[in-house]
């Protein structure tokens, strides 16, 4: 009898994957955290980081250091997977927006176009209460 080998399957990892060299950085800054996500053009997610994922708990996420360090994290991973370029796109009104473009640059990202796409309401919703301290 012959015996008949299985196909062995080959599972792309994610990770390995090499992405083009152009893409999208996304800043989210909000006043507790701040969430950078790298997309390829067509907007898969490659790689993206945060200041929680760095070690960062409480009011010390919120810090534009803690921002630096993600971007910084996150940068590094897309250079890995083969992303050189990127257009930045911030969000929110958080402490972290400025340091974390800035670092995107540092670590090496070349930087083409940088846009803040803050949602602002037509007057929708009532704002927070103010604190009173």
């Amino acid at each position: 009898m012959e015996e008949q080998t299985k196909p062995v399957s080959t599972s792309v990892d994610r990770r390995k994957k090499r992405y083009s060299s152009s893409g999208r950085a996304v800043v989210t800054a909000s006043f507790n955290n701040t969430i950078i996500t790298i997309t390829d053009l067509s907007g898969k997610t490659v790689c993206s980081s945060s200041c929680g994922r760095m070690g960062f708990k409480g009011t010390r996420k919120s810090t534009s250091y803690a921002a630096e360090k993600a971007a910084e994290d996150a940068a590094k991973r897309a250079i890995n997977l083969g992303v050189n370029e990127v257009s930045v796109f911030v969000k929110g009104p958080g402490p972290g927006r400025i340091g974390a473009v800035k670092m995107l640059r540092t670590a090496g990202l070349r930087v083409r176009s940088i846009a803040d796409t803050t949602p602002l309401p037509h007057n929708g919703c009532r704002p927070k209460n103010r604190r009173k301290v």
